[in-house]
């Protein structure tokens, strides 16, 4: 007795229904309120005119390597300096999120020698930071010893000594200034303020955003964030910055699409109210990017001149004659925290159930070959007849379940290579939707119309051995899995 297809379409359509609503009722959720524009931030002043006067050349520079010893390793870096004797101030590059090579910084290292301030600029630690881990406190000591290093030195100006941060460094220069007096300033280029959790999904949303990407595609990825136990995510920099006391110049990039600047604004206003700090100032940058440069190339118009003659000039510029200043900053959505995801959909969860899978998967074609190996001699005459056709629904569900982890993953890779460069990306994010979808959706079916096989070949007499039992198990166990985890992800779910 077979099943008919009104039956089996009635049977998937029902399964794609529970599948969907499971999207809709678990964590967590992710919908970012817009944020109200505040007046005070729409109608900025210009920057003063001696902020980004010219910056006069003392060349010849030089340059030198230096090896100084730190928690675990070596730290290997190139100090930049005037070659005219003299006091000057100083200062160490510290580096965003990733390797860290110090050549990132060459030619803003070179551009502030030649302006007459010495720099360091490093390697970032490879012993105790990676991917998953991330010490925050760790990079912060490796900066001070750059400090101590430059202060060391008979060309350095010891009270004129700061710190420079970009991106990531935003959370780690704070805690080197609130740790030392030796900080004698400190310099946030980008600086999130706000948890890198909550910077990491804000930045996601604007990104796909700007990709036209569909509102599923958000909830793939925001879901998967939920369940990353990464600690260092929910880092809170409100302490560190509610410790500094020294002077501070903080950039931001008016089209910067990767931190929220204007509450990274406000954290960095509580901060500055909270240590009694006045000396601060903020200056939002014209056609600036996360680097300030303009699209990657050329630094933004002011911001080195600016940079230069700050420094130059403390401790008077600590004081500015305006605190904010510049570029309209201009945010659209909140920095909303992503809720952690429960138990079920952890990070470890969802590992397990990738393995079980694919333990199945592997499970199901082997003893499918045991069976055809050794069952042509003594299977009964209907299993000999059913056998192969319910071997030939369970071989194509294992391609479509491996196709579709694998499309996935995929998929996540595209979005951030186009996160970078996003022009034409829009047509091949959606034609990679599309395919996620497709697969999941063919999976569904695939599971269904295969269950409905082995039920129809029992009541025809079927009487699977003890590896058919495996291979169907294996196989139908392991897709059943993989369609809860794709459900959770909202791959069944609407809007599209």
């Amino acid at each position: 007795m077979r099943t008919g297809r009104g039956t089996l379409s009635v049977a998937a359509g029902l399964l794609l229904v529970a599948l969907a609503s499971v999207g809709y009722v678990l964590p967590p959720t992710f919908d970012p309120p817009p944020l109200k524009a505040e007046l005070a931030l729409q109608s900025l002043p210009p920057q003063p005119a001696t902020e980004v006067r010219p910056v006069l050349d003392v060349a010849p520079i030089r340059e030198a390597p230096i090896s100084i010893p730190a928690e675990g390793q070596r730290l290997e870096g190139t100090v930049r300096f005037p070659a005219a004797a003299g006091r000057y101030p100083a200062m160490v590059f510290v580096s965003g999120s990733g390797n860290g090579s110090r050549t990132e910084f060459t030619p803003q290292a070179e551009f502030l020698a030649r302006a007459g301030v010495v720099t360091v600029a490093f390697d970032k630690r490879t012993n105790g930071y990676n991917f998953r881990d991330r010490d925050f406190g760790l990079l912060a000591d490796d900066a001070l010893r750059m400090v101590e290093y430059l202060r060391s030195r008979a060309d350095v100006d010891p009270l004129r000594v700061g710190i420079w941060g970009v991106s990531e460094g935003g959370w780690v220069v704070p805690i080197a200034a609130a740790k030392s007096p030796s900080v004698g300033y400190m310099v946030l280029v980008s600086s999130p303020n706000v948890s890198p959790l909550r910077q990491v999904a804000w930045a996601l949303n604007e990104q796909l955003l700007r990709l036209r990407a569909p509102i599923g595609v958000r909830d793939l990825l925001i879901r998967a964030m939920g369940g990353v136990g990464f600690d260092f995510l929910r880092y809170d920099a409100q302490p560190a910055l509610s410790r500094v006391k020294q002077p501070v110049l903080a950039f931001y990039g008016a089209t910067d699409p990767s931190i929220p600047f204007v509450e990274s604004t406000h954290a960095l206003l509580r901060g500055m109210k909270e240590a009694g700090n006045d000396h601060y100032t903020i200056r939002y940058m014209a056609k600036g990017d996360h680097a300030m440069r303009i699209h990657g190339g050329e630094f933004t118009a002011g911001y080195l001149e600016t940079l230069a003659n700050w420094i130059e000039g403390l401790p008077g510029t600590a004081e500015p004659p305006v605190h904010l200043a510049g570029a309209t900053p201009v945010q659209r959505f909140e920095a909303s925290d992503v809720p952690a995801a429960p138990w079920y959909a952890g990070g470890t969860m969802l590992g397990l159930t990738i393995c079980l899978a694919a333990v199945g998967y592997v499970a199901g074609p082997v003893a499918a070959m045991v069976v055809r190996l050794r069952g042509r001699h003594n299977a009964p005459e209907v299993n000999a007849r059913l056998w192969p056709l319910i071997r030939r629904r369970l071989h194509k569900m294992v391609w479509t379940g491996v196709g579709l982890l694998l499309s996935v993953v995929a998929f996540i890779t595209l979005l951030v290579l186009f996160s970078i460069n996003q022009a034409g990306a829009w047509p091949a994010v959606l034609a990679g939707w599309l395919v996620v979808r497709v697969l999941a959706v063919l999976m569904l079916v695939q599971e269904v119309t295969a269950v409905a096989a082995v039920v129809s070949g029992l009541r025809e007499g079927m009487r699977p051995t003890r590896w058919q039992h495996v291979a169907i198990a294996g196989v139908l166990g392991g897709t059943g899995l993989l369609l809860v985890a794709a459900a959770y992800y909202g791959l069944f779910s609407f809007p599209w």
